[in-house]
């Protein structure tokens, strides 16, 4: 079950910047419904909770999400509009822009009360949200700490991503309503900022605008945030920005008593977007698929690489193609 808003993505063809565009590419996208859609692609039960304008665009967006198998049964009809967001995708030494146009969407009006956690959590295993949803007004804060209430009260698994985004709120104000809702989190995923942009933890020996990352720094965040919320697991997310084209990509997943290191993946970029996201897809469906720490961060790992190469939000492989990646075979050879 996940918890969010769904927004209509739009972006210029190709590695056009927005003010030279005179068409847009549409398509939709949004931090936990890129993870329903991950594990619906990999035969998971999967199911989106948000709130949108009963319009056409509102109707366009959850039937995009039904296409690939996501069940939206659970979403509310109302509110004045769907949320908008501008996606230009960068090259080389340019970095890609993401311009925001979301006030007032139909998410931003939820209440507190307005879902009923209970009958959404019914039958329910795992809940995953993201630091974005509470960051979009105190209506949605207030609602996702019902469910992340509701949902321990009835035996769920909590994951969240921590997603900072600083368009949308204060370091302040998400250390405030983030670490009332860590109480009641499980499995925490972070990237290199959001630990210290939400709630100070900052790794050693790390620059990221030079692209110098340190294990060891990342370790000590990992044991600090798993001492301070009494954490089950703790993944971060490690991103070498060579370029806007070019990463290094890995993870550390702690499990409260050792780390795990995936392989790393030197990646050349087709749209980053939602990679974060990916990675949470396949962490989720390595752990309720029983996976041990080790083969549970390399699948997570392999399928956020894959997702680097596809356009758009979405992470359309399937599990089968993770598998391989994670397995060793990195080599792109066509298959026949």
């Amino acid at each position: 079950m996940t918890f969010d808003e769904i927004m209509l993505r739009l972006s210029p063809p190709g590695y056009l910047r927005l003010v030279q565009a005179d068409s847009m590419e549409v398509t939709y996208g949004g931090g936990e419904a890129n993870v329903a859609v991950s594990l619906a692609n990999f035969g998971v039960e999967s199911n989106f909770v948000s709130k949108l304008p009963k319009n056409p665009l509102g109707q366009s967006a959850a039937n995009h999400l039904r296409r690939f198998g996501v069940d939206t049964r659970y979403i509310l009809w109302g509110g004045d509009r769907l949320g908008i967001y501008f996606a230009e995708t960068g090259a080389s030494q340019r970095p890609s822009v993401v311009v925001y146009d979301r006030d007032n969407s139909a998410i931003s009006g939820v209440k507190a009360g307005e879902i009923d956690w209970k009958e959404v959590f019914s039958g329910k295993d795992w809940f995953h949200f993201t630091g974005i949803t509470p960051a979009l007004g105190d209506g949605p804060a207030e609602a996702t700490l019902e469910a992340v209430k509701a949902a321990k009260e009835m035996g769920l698994t909590v994951s969240c991503d921590l997603n900072y985004r600083k368009k949308l709120w204060s370091p302040e104000k998400a250390s405030r309503v983030m670490s009332g809702l860590m109480d009641y989190v499980d499995v925490a995923v972070g990237n290199e900022e959001d630990a210290e942009k939400v709630f100070g933890i900052k790794a050693e020996g790390t620059d990221i605008t030079a692209g110098q990352l340190s294990d060891e720094g990342y370790r000590q965040v990992a044991v600090k945030l798993c001492e301070r919320f009494n954490l089950k697991k703790v993944a971060i997310t490690l991103r070498e920005s060579y370029s806007a084209t070019d990463n290094g990509w890995s993870a550390l997943l702690y499990d409260g008593r050792e780390f795990f290191k995936s392989r790393e993946y030197k990646i050349h970029i087709v749209d980053r977007v939602g990679g974060g996201d990916s990675f949470c897809g396949g962490l989720i469906y390595a752990l309720l698929a029983n996976y041990n720490s080790q083969r549970a961060v390399d699948f997570a790992v392999a399928a956020s690489c894959l997702k680097h190469t596809i356009p758009g939000d979405f992470n359309h492989v399937s599990l089968a193609e993770v598998e391989t990646l994670a397995a060793g075979d990195a080599s792109g050879r066509v298959q026949r």
